[in-house]
């Protein structure tokens, strides 16, 4: 899992029907003290988040997991948000 904040919402008038009904975010990966760290990339929304919280997202396969028995093509899942963090 990766740390990272929601910056922005992804609107799309066509998509893949595997993502239909599903939110797109733009999200800034973090380093462990909370600075953002590398490119923005663009998220699928498992947990219902929103513009200016902290999430945990994993990449690759895992990303569809939050979606099962559902097939959807994503490479980038939210699966948490961060309700407090101790400052390291």
């Amino acid at each position: 899992m990766f740390l990272a904040r929601v910056i922005g919402n992804v609107v799309a008038t066509v998509k893949d029907p595997g993502l239909d009904s599903r939110k797109l975010l733009i999200i800034q990966p973090l380093s462990r003290e909370g600075l953002p760290e590398g490119e923005p990339l663009i998220a699928l929304d498992g947990v219902g988040v929103g513009v200016g919280e902290d999430i945990f997202f994993v990449k690759g396969r895992e990303a569809s997991f939050l979606f099962l028995p559902s097939k959807v093509p994503a490479d980038i899942g939210i699966v948490g948000k961060v309700d407090a963090r101790d400052e390291p």
